[in-house]
């Protein structure tokens, strides 16, 4: 039984999880393997291809090479070998991105990675990854003396052909590798040991983590975890988790009215005791009268890629290729604008509209308005002309969804305040479920291959009034939800 690098962090992050899939593959939930999941598969891809430019001598081995096809490969006295393979006795298998033979006949692993950076954090530990690939190397008989990641230069700027050393940055990290090596090797042969036995595991220990890092067999080993659960009390601490546990806690109606909790949390765990919302009206009234008209609704839908596609642009920033605007007006007139651009370019159409109609005037009212002005300011950098008017929209925007942290909580959200869960509570007859594209990261996948591998559809037309119909529900659900508000008594 194989234990691969992705198997051994998946261990890591909860080793009940693992032990499914290893031995009851047939009872693993396996969620749909989306179309955004290949898109970053395939960014992955281009990103190694990139890397092996670094090195224009490599010997590419086939896919698939076996451990043994890569044992006679390496006997060819080549420098560079891109996708080798090799596998302990114990069954840890490992593809090395590139390997590198140096002068004394010790090795270097070159491990890529798709990022901007070196991740450590729970859920990405690139540091780990390369402990896995030196380790099986290394119960192979091989020498790894040095070990580098490679990943992309979050200061590039692409400016006509790519260039892999600038695209590119690579990071010696041998000494965080061997600092952490011995602790990590324990924890891969502990991984190795519990795949191998004949349990039969009722819990997982996802029980003790928030609600964002429970595992995806979480609800297989914990059937009693249902909707209105400690974990969907918002941001809640692991501790907190824990201590709600230890006072035999599992249901948000369980928690003490004396427990610590911030006033979010609060708000939250009473309107689930009492089953009803809990709105400040007053407050809700006085920060929307502070609303100045036209009141401008406003939804963008970008496409971030690894590997810049446009001139002026850097990895993995966000390219705008669509925008939904309904403005209001004081006499409760609403008018519609879009944008959806059918090919790769950068956002100057799209200002043109925007500026044209809704110059600098009123209110812009986005729903979680970082990701909106974050938007805007990158667009200002690619064009300066336009830094006026996307200045007035950012010191002029209003988060609609601030609203419902702490003004509106409604146990019905299920502690998530987000627009696909507000909308459907608050105004009904609106769902996105009708649509075929139903969720932003729909959008940018179905975008990026209609313009990258149009032969994918066969009514593109279709598909582009898809796109237009998703981006528009976002901002006609905001101004339903604006509606709904004012409409409070």
């Amino acid at each position: 039984m194989q234990l691969t690098k992705t198997n051994f962090i998946q261990y890591l992050h909860c080793p009940e999880s693992l032990w499914l899939l290893k031995n009851k593959e047939e009872d693993y939930p396996k969620g749909e393997f989306s179309l955004f999941l290949e898109k970053l598969i395939k960014e992955g891809y281009e990103v190694e291809s990139y890397a092996q430019k670094l090195f224009p001598n490599g010997n590419k081995l086939p896919s698939f090479t076996t451990p043994k096809q890569t044992e006679l490969s390496l006997s060819d006295n080549n420098s560079h070998y891109f996708q080798p393979s090799f596998e302990t006795q114990k069954g840890a298998y490992a593809v090395i991105d590139i390997l590198e033979r140096k002068g004394d006949g010790s090795w270097h692993i070159y491990e890529v990675k798709s990022s901007n950076s070196i991740k450590t954090d729970k859920k990405h530990n690139h540091i780990k990854d390369a402990c896995f690939q030196k380790y099986v190397m290394t119960e192979c008989g091989y020498t790894v003396s040095q070990v580098s990641i490679v990943h992309l230069n979050k200061d590039y700027v692409k400016q006509g052909t790519i260039e892999p050393t600038e695209l590119l940055e690579i990071v010696d990290v041998t000494d965080d590798v061997n600092t952490i090596y011995s602790s990590t090797v324990n924890d891969i042969n502990a991984a190795l040991n519990l795949i191998k036995k004949d349990i039969d595991l009722t819990q997982c220990s996802c029980l003790e983590k928030t609600r964002s890092n429970h595992c995806d067999a979480c609800q297989y080993f914990n059937p009693q975890v249902e909707n209105h659960s400690i974990y969907e009390i918002n941001r809640i601490s692991a501790k907190k988790i824990e201590k709600l546990r230890e006072l035999g806690a599992l249901q948000i109606e369980d928690v003490p009215d004396n427990f610590d909790l911030n006033e979010k949390q609060q708000l939250q765990v009473l309107s689930n005791k009492r089953k009803e919302p809990i709105i400040n009206k007053n407050e809700i009234h006085q920060t929307l009268n502070k609303l100045k008209f036209p009141l401008h609704f406003i939804d963008y839908e970008t496409y971030p890629t690894a590997v810049p596609k446009l001139d002026g642009m850097s990895p993995h920033e966000h390219l705008t290729f669509q925008v939904s605007i309904h403005t209001l007006l004081s006499d409760s007139t609403l008018k519609h604008d879009e944008y959806l651009s059918d090919n790769l370019e950068l956002p100057e159409n799209l200002l043109k509209l925007m500026k044209d109609t809704t110059g600098e005037t009123g209110t812009f009212i986005s729903w979680y308005a970082p990701f909106e002005t974050s938007r805007n300011k990158e667009m200002m950098k690619l064009f300066p002309e336009y830094e006026s008017y996307l200045q007035y929209v950012n010191d002029n925007m209003f988060d609609l969804e601030t609203v419902f942290h702490t003004l509106y909580v409604d146990y019905r959200f299920l502690g998530r305040t987000s627009i696909k869960n507000v909308l459907p509570i608050l105004v009904p007859n609106l769902s996105y479920k009708d649509l075929n594209i139903q969720n932003g990261t729909m959008a940018l996948d179905t975008w990026g291959r209609t313009i990258l591998n149009p032969e994918e559809f066969e009514d593109l037309e279709k598909v582009r009034k898809d796109l237009l119909k998703y981006c528009e529900l976002d901002t006609l659900g905001m101004v339903k939800i604006y509606e709904y508000l004012i409409a409070l008594n």
